[in-house]
């Protein structure tokens, strides 16, 4: 695989409660284990971000949600699979995560993503990803690589070098709030 290389030391990172930059199937993230409380308040600290305004959590199966999400609707694979593009949902009732990556509501965004090099990262941290664009707080999502502000990739402790030349922009996942009667709610198109 063409990420092997960024795999080992970014896991390394992960599991030390460090903060890493990585592609999505989106845009660039700052990454870390969600369920790390310090390491998601290092990314607020780092954002220079509203510890109120809630970060995304990355998953690689649906069958992963059902660890931090206390009432998933009983269709929810089929609902899922039937998006056709990068879908964040959010859920009420989070389960499992740090304190900080949960709305005061008590609710959660997470994103079941598509892209290879996520999906075996999360895979074999075995626990959620944070994804937050790499951006200071009020600017704007780079869409490549090399628009990332250095203050961002200086304040994380390892750059993944995989696709940092890819300059196809892909736009942000859409947002949705899933309901638990199976109604959804458009956030963001």
């Amino acid at each position: 695989m063409p990420f092997e290389n960024d795999i080992t030391p970014s896991l390394r990172v992960l599991r030390e409660g460090g903060l890493i930059l990585y592609p999505t199937d989106t845009v660039w993230g700052i990454g870390c284990d969600a369920t790390n409380e310090t390491a998601v308040q290092d990314i607020f600290t780092l954002k220079q971000r509203d510890e109120a305004k809630s970060m995304v959590i990355l998953l690689a199966d649906i069958r992963d949600l059902m660890q931090y999400i206390a009432h998933p609707h009983p269709d929810l694979a089929n609902i899922l699979e039937g998006f056709d593009r990068p879908t964040t949902v959010i859920y009420d009732g989070a389960l499992g995560l740090a304190p900080n990556v949960v709305h005061k509501d008590g609710s959660v965004a997470i994103r079941i993503v598509q892209d290879e090099f996520c999906r075996h990262l999360i895979k074999r941290l075995r626990k959620p990803l944070v994804s937050t664009s790499a951006n200071l707080s009020g600017q704007p999502a780079p869409a490549t690589f090399a628009a990332i502000d250095p203050l961002i990739k200086d304040g994380v402790n390892y750059v993944v070098q995989y696709r940092q030349d890819d300059t196809e922009v892909k736009p942000p996942s859409r947002i949705i709030r899933l309901h638990n009667n199976g109604s959804m709610d458009v956030i963001r198109e």
